[in-house]
């Protein structure tokens, strides 16, 4: 299973890490974002931008292209793997308050659950699951996706705990914790052992936790329904075909979250601040595991390493990548520079087949704001 921002951090990653293209001249964060529309290969593109106290929201191109809706900051989108941060940080509250300790194995937390060939559910803790270095990976079937993508019925429900079975067929992708590989089925089963120890929907504990708090209405979190509300971005595949009706079902604790650039902002910038969490738990949030893709994990939160003209720098937060959609959300250390991008094509097929997945990279839009 992809379509969770699998590839996304490591696509971005590969390009940014040895570009550190010069600023255009006037605004470069509206003119990099408006070479991504139209010639760039995407319908419409949203932002919210952070330079000190200075912020500024925009759109450009298309929300839909049938109608030619403008695209605006008050689109919602699917956040996908933005999802991940939310769920972490209420794993790493049920720990401030004692609940539960990120040492402790999935087994003692949901027994019998995490059974398959060469699993080892009583040495899987649930810090490796949060910075992807369990061994559980996604379901390898390459027809997973089928029912949406070939038989066409985009309503179709998988449900969390199917989607968990089936990444179990197959053997673990190594002991855990001797290796790190991106897992959105580690992050179903987090959000699993969630409802079992508050005894609570998900969906409630994030509400009551994170969006009541912050205020983030325009922020939400379906569960079975394939059909964005109110005012949102149209999402395309790369032959343009529309791809915003989808049921999220597979991805809910993966990335099933529905939010605007500023909603999003404002969440990672409380987070990333330490609002949302006490010390110790902050701490294990910004505890690192080096990957592949120029950057670490973190507890839901990844860091990229990028070559800006003045050198090397690292910044914190999450991509995104979902049917139709693919997103950035990042910010330097101390939260004073800050970018949440939102772009309305990912081609989930091409992702599960290894094609072309979206039609341009936005490193200069992202250097423009962040470097």
């Amino acid at each position: 299973m992809r379509g969770s921002g699998k590839l996304a951090a490591g696509v971005l990653a590969g390009v940014l890490l040895g570009s550190g293209t010069a600023a255009a001249a006037g605004d470069p964060v509206r003119a990099a974002v408006g070479d991504l529309v139209g010639e760039g290969g995407f319908p419409g593109a949203v932002a919210q931008v952070r330079n000190g106290e200075a912020v500024s929201r925009f759109g450009a191109g298309y929300a839909n292209q049938a109608t030619r809706e403008a695209a605006g900051p008050h689109h919602r989108f699917r956040i996908a793997s933005n999802t991940k941060a939310f769920v972490a940080t209420v794993v790493l509250q049920l720990t401030g308050e004692g609940k539960l300790s990120l040492d402790d194995p999935i087994e003692r937390r949901l027994p019998g659950v995490v059974r398959g060939p060469g699993y080892e559910p009583e040495k899987i803790t649930l810090r490796m699951l949060l910075n992807h270095t369990s061994g559980v990976h996604d379901p390898l079937d390459p027809h997973f996706f089928d029912p949406y993508l070939v038989q066409g019925n985009r309503a179709h429900v998988i449900t969390p705990s199917e989607v968990i079975r089936r990444s179990l067929v197959d053997r673990p992708s190594f002991p855990p914790g001797s290796g790190v590989e991106y897992s959105n089925t580690g992050y179903l089963l987090l959000g699993k052992v969630i409802e079992k120890i508050t005894r609570n929907d998900v969906r409630e504990e994030i509400q009551r936790r994170i969006l009541d708090p912050l205020e983030l209405g325009r922020t939400y979190f379906p569960l079975w329904s394939p059909f964005l509300r109110g005012p949102h971005l149209h999402g395309y595949d790369m032959g343009g075909k529309d791809m915003t009706v989808f049921s999220p079902s597979y991805d809910w604790t993966a990335g099933a979250m529905v939010s605007t650039v500023d909603d999003l902002a404002r969440f990672h910038r409380a987070l990333l601040a330490g609002r949302l969490l006490a010390p110790a738990q902050q701490a294990e949030l910004k505890r690192l595991v080096p990957n592949d893709r120029g950057g670490a994990y973190g507890a839901g939160i990844e860091t990229l390493d990028v070559k800006c003209a003045d050198g090397m720098k690292t910044f914190w937060g999450n991509t995104g990548a979902g049917p139709g959609f693919f997103s950035v959300s990042m910010s330097n250390a101390d939260g004073s520079k800050q970018l949440v991008l939102a772009l309305n094509v990912y081609d989930l097929a091409a992702d599960v087949h290894g094609g072309q997945r979206v039609p341009k990279i936005p490193a200069p839009a992202v250097e423009a704001a962040l470097c």
